[in-house]
């Protein structure tokens, strides 16, 4: 299904009566978008919002539940760049603020009588480039704004429990030009001035500073800081209180690997900090920036160099507690660091490292993060620390006090690009998503006593090519296909049958027959099986073991290395939930476009991205051999879009890009094999999307999806195709299903539109009319 929303909510009917469905959102996995200004953890609340893809995602870290991700908030045309909590006094006038690609910015007002918790009180404009950064900041309505147009935007925000109100005070054009990828705002003083520090795609910081009234605010320009070598890609201010000291500091976090202090001093007292400071292969000035503020003289000079990041540095952040004052980093190195100053000589040095250090950094693309750390995150009371990776997902650190460290907990995760097919284990038991991040998840339900909630529990498939779509088969298989002209089939590992057996409490009779994990062998796409090692083993390549296939050393299992009491981290995920390759299946010559599985699983049916129809054959497979069982059934002229198979695989139905449907009735001589009984050559106006096959209590029927905006529902009757009702969308309708779950003489079928909106229709099974519709979630 070709879409931009990454989540995927699990629907539960709990009426009896399908004339009046009570649906409740069990699930949604999102990953997060990877930008450092994407993400805020409100210090009232408690709730992370970050964005991803379009969308705000809202989540509950520290909740002993851990339900994952509350709700999306969605408008914004295009991918979120930016998210901030606007600081309030009470729960019930929380704001959240969004930017965005779509050059705009959207404030969203905690309501009660809205499902997701928040409506969108105000839409920004005026930015005509895309929104990269937003800052606010505590005991003010000022906020400031920066986007890919070279301008800051100055704004003035009040809420109440009711309403929310926005002004537009002051638009600054950046000179010299450059892009504000980063922002930091605070009060200066105590006679209610403010300081403002802009960054960006220049090497350089600038100050600007701004008068005494908030309601006519005007930012002017004070100071350029120069110093860094790379481009800003974080700035955060912290007032330093501490023994009477009123002095700001502020940190900046640049792509030359470094972390530059600042000092903001009243100047009627200059700071004891030496004129020149030399550190090997560096002279660092300390030139002595002095402005006024309303009418009071300051000065700001530079005070440390951190040094200790071995690639660029997204986030910085301060956390202040009592005699203490501590700075996050994250950096593209795959680490976290937490800085604090020495008590004795003042010297700032990294008390703390987090991720992925020294050897534990993947040898490959798959099997480590590369990329680093986009976000980090305090928690209010600096007791917890979050961190988003490259693979959407959220690590997350608690405090332990009593033993003096950090101790990883369970995150969240999720897919970064489209969602392209998804497929439930044929006994219900786990969820398989693929994607276009190329990667397949596995979805579970982690059950403790009255607790259950959903969480990635594998990560059967790291691909090196676009995964395009997905289908379960008997009770521990599936086959994916990708961006490539073959398919693969997955054998579920022993490590991963135990884990779900454990915590999910599903799982086979015997895993006996079944390899312990997987690996990915160095520059190699197959996932090969391996034996689970002692601690005092060695990962050791069999004899003539071509060095392209050896096993990569970064991924050996020891034993135990999952997890007994709760779903895999994602360190574990990325290395140690692999499933080994069983299969590949070859035949089509382009990119595979759908596959599916019958449900007794001797037959697998394919097809591939086509133009002409040579290419847009159907391809059946025998898995009991894994060969071809018959020449391709030539049909359609165009890529085939789905293919489905009836409950019982008596028949295979077909639907394309060439507005076509078909169906092909099995073989009673030879099951494996199927032949062409009817078809439609013009079914929809436009490109047929989706097609689901009906329980066997409506008969022979089925529906089909097209970019038509039209879901038409057929019954197969005589060997002739009979349209019995036509169902109008407002969108195109991209994916179909029926629940094989029926309600006395009613069907439930599911319809999901282009735009993210999904909706459920109870259908009477006789006449296949429509009883009722319900609106799950109208994007």
């Amino acid at each position: 299904m070709p879409c931009s929303m990454i989540p995927k909510v699990i629907a539960q009917s709990k009426s009896a009566d399908a004339g009046s469905m009570e649906v409740t959102t069990e699930y949604i996995a999102a990953g997060g978008n990877r930008h450092p200004a994407a993400a805020d953890w409100d210090s009232i609340s408690g709730l992370v919002a970050f964005g991803s893809d379009r969308n705000v995602a809202l989540w509950r870290p520290l909740s002993d539940e851990h339900r994952g991700v509350e709700s999306l908030l969605s408008g914004h045309a295009d991918k979120v760049n930016a998210v901030r909590f606007f600081p309030g006094s009470l729960k019930n006038t929380n704001v959240v603020l969004s930017g965005s690609v779509d050059q705009t910015i959207r404030v969203w007002r905690f309501a009660t009588d809205w499902p997701e918790g928040y409506e969108n009180a105000a839409v920004l404009e005026g930015h005509t480039g895309s929104v990269n950064c937003i800052a606010v900041l505590a005991g003010s309505n000022v906020i400031a704004s920066g986007a890919a147009d070279a301008t800051i935007r100055i704004w003035t925000l009040n809420a109440s429990e009711t309403s929310v109100g926005v002004e537009l005070l002051q638009t600054i054009k950046l000179s010299p030009r450059f892009f504000p990828l980063a922002l930091a705002l605070d009060h200066l003083g105590t006679f209610g001035a403010f300081i403002l520090a802009v960054g960006g795609t220049k090497s350089l910081v600038q100050i600007y500073i701004a008068g005494e009234k908030e309601q006519t605010a005007t930012f002017g320009l004070q100071a350029i800081l120069p110093g860094h070598e790379g481009w800003i890609r974080s700035l955060d201010f912290v007032a330093e209180d501490f023994l009477g000291c009123n002095d700001l500091l502020l940190a900046s976090a640049s792509q030359d690997k470094y972390i530059r202090l600042w000092r903001v001093h009243e100047a009627r007292e200059q700071p004891t900090v030496g004129s020149v400071l030399r550190t090997p292969g560096k002279l660092l000035s300390n030139k002595d920036h002095q402005f006024k503020a309303a009418g009071v003289p300051y000065s700001l000079t530079f005070e440390a160099l951190l040094l200790g990041h071995e690639d660029w540095i997204y986030t910085v952040s301060w956390k202040r507690s009592v005699g203490r004052l501590e700075l996050l980093s994250a950096s593209a190195d795959n680490s976290l660091a937490i800085w604090e100053a020495d008590k004795t000589s003042g010297i700032w040095i990294c008390t703390t490292r987090l991720g992925e250090i020294s050897a534990q950094k993947g040898s490959t693309t798959a099997t480590g993060s590369t990329g680093g750390f986009w976000i980090g995150l305090w928690s209010s009371d600096g007791a917890s620390i979050l961190s988003l990776g490259r693979t959407g997902s959220w690590r997350f650190w608690k405090r332990d006090s009593v033993e003096d460290r950090w101790v990883q907990s369970l995150g969240i995760s999720g897919h970064v690009k489209n969602v392209k097919g998804i497929a439930w284990a044929k006994d219900g038991a786990y969820l398989l998503s693929t994607s276009s991040d190329q990667t397949t998840r596995l979805h579970a339900e982690w059950k403790r006593k009255a607790k259950r909630s959903w969480h990635e529990f594998a990560r059967p498939q790291i691909h090196g090519y676009d995964l395009n779509c997905v289908d379960t088969f008997r009770h521990s298989q599936f086959i994916s296909g990708a961006d490539e002209k073959l398919l693969r089939v997955f054998d579920e590992p022993r490590a991963v049958a135990d884990i779900l057996e454990r915590l999910s409490g599903t799982g086979s009779s015997s895993h006996q027959h079944m390899a312990d994990a997987a690996n990915i062998p160095v520059l190699g796409l197959s996932n090969k099986a391996v034996g689970l090692l002692d601690d005092d083993e060695d990962l050791v390549p069999s004899a003539g073991t071509d060095h392209l296939e050896a096993p990569d050393p970064i991924s050996d299992l020891r034993k135990f290395t999952l997890p007994n009491h709760h779903p895999p981290l994602e360190d574990q995920l990325a290395r140690h939930t692999l499933w080994p390759e069983r299969e590949k299946l070859y035949g089509h010559g382009y990119e595979i476009s759908t596959v599916a599985a019958s449900h007794n699983g001797s037959v697998v049916a394919t097809a591939c991205k086509a133009s002409s129809i040579e290419h847009a054959a159907i391809r059946l497979y025998d898995t009991r051999q894994w060969r071809e069982v018959r020449a391709p059934m030539l049909v359609h002229s165009l890529t085939v879009t789905c293919l489905r198979f009836s409950e019982d695989d008596q028949f295979l139905l077909s639907a394309g890009r060439d507005r076509q449907l078909a169906v092909f009735i099995r073989n009673d001589d030879s099951p494996q094999t199927y032949a062409l009984q009817c078809q439609n050559p013009k079914a929809h106006s436009r490109m047929i999307l989706g097609a689901a096959w009906a329980p066997l209590l409506a008969g022979r029927s089925f529906a089909t999806a097209g970019r038509d905006k039209y879901v038409k529902l057929w019954r197969l009757q005589d060997a002739n195709l009979h349209c019995k009702g036509t169902i109008g969308v407002s969108s195109s309708v991209t994916s179909i299903d029926f629940s094989p779950v029926t309600v006395g003489n009613t069907l439930i079928l599911a319809v999901g539109t282009e735009t993210g909106g999904l909706f459920l229709h109870s259908l009477d099974a006789s006449t296949l009319s429509m009883r009722a519709s319900h609106n799950v979630d109208s994007r």
